[in-house]
């Protein structure tokens, strides 16, 4: 089949063996793959994994023990569980210490023809919902973990950092539950395509209220939790999207003096990410995706996703 692989390398591979599927486990027909802020981490060496890439997709079963999902549109959880730890047995796969994620860690990515996961992982797209929109569920449920993760009456003044994928989409959700939310980046076409109900938008972070209660670090850089700290009020919050390949130096003695709590953030349910499309059909994902490329061109595709100009590019399988 025709993949994007990866092996220190990107290639696109014509002859890449189509996957086999366990029982239990369903074979998907990509529709559409995304290009997230990881892929691009793991060309630079994130988790040294090697295979095929890509987390993000929406596709239709074409393979599954469950007659009833045969040819069903869906998207799929990320997180492959041992299915027999205390995580998995609570339903927090997503922390399994023996997961594997598609495309980041220990299992092929859906950036081919055909990807394989576990039917209980599957999770059918709703008709109101298109193909582009639901390629937005995996970094959408991301955003909305932050829901889970934080307690939030409502009135909790919010900085994100970073006008990426990410930072747009957590700034958002959060808008949906909160009255201020303010998302700072450095990228005016960004910035524009961000404002949404009761986002506002700031270009420097000297224009920005210090002492705020939360702060969502996005930014995709060494530099922005060290922003993030000096933002936070005392016994403020501050969650951390960020993953980098490359490690980097911090002072985290404000972190103490201050007594600030510093979330890591990760993946959310599929549930949240599908309810909150459900909930906000105006939701304009639409916005940010600056580019369409077919599978054929995924290397093309790659080289737009690093440009700082472009937020969301997706790739064309089917």
């Amino acid at each position: 089949m025709k993949a994007l692989f990866f092996d220190g390398t990107l290639r696109f591979c014509t002859d890449v063996p189509e996957p086999l599927r366990p029982e239990g486990w369903a074979r998907i027909r990509v529709l559409k793959a995304g290009i997230c802020g990881t892929d691009l981490q793991i060309l630079a060496g994130y988790h040294g994994y090697r295979g095929i890439l890509g987390h993000e997709f929406v596709g239709v079963v074409e393979e599954s023990d469950d007659s009833s999902m045969a040819g069903r549109r869906v998207v799929g959880e990320i997180n492959i569980g041992c299915g027999r730890c205390n995580f998995c047995r609570s339903g927090m796969a997503r922390h399994c210490l023996e997961r594997r994620v598609p495309g980041i860690a220990g299992h092929p990515g859906c950036m081919a023809e055909f990807c394989t996961l576990p039917s209980s992982n599957l999770h059918p797209v709703p008709d109101a919902i298109g193909d582009e929109r639901a390629v937005f569920i995996e970094p959408l449920a991301a955003a909305c973990e932050i829901l889970e993760q934080v307690p939030l009456t409502g009135s909790e003044r919010t900085v994100v950092l970073g006008d990426g994928r990410l930072g747009i989409l957590c700034a958002w959700v959060l808008s949906t539950v909160l009255e201020e939310v303010t998302l700072v980046g450095h990228h005016p076409a960004k910035l524009e395509a961000a404002h949404w109900r009761s986002v506002k938008t700031c270009d420097a972070l000297g224009d920005v209220d210090r002492n705020v209660d939360l702060v969502v670090e996005a930014t995709g850089t060494g530099r922005g939790l060290e922003e993030a700290i000096t933002l936070c009020r005392p016994r403020g919050i501050i969650i951390l999207k960020t993953t980098i390949a490359q490690p980097f130096k911090i002072d985290l003695a404000p972190v103490v003096v201050r007594e600030i709590t510093v979330v890591g953030s990760r993946c959310g349910r599929f549930s949240d990410g599908l309810q909150i499309l459900l909930a906000h059909p105006d939701l304009p994902l639409e916005r940010l995706i600056t580019g369409r490329y077919p599978l054929e061109k995924g290397i093309e595709a790659f080289v737009q996703a690093r440009r700082r100009e472009n937020l969301k590019v997706l790739l064309e399988v089917l």
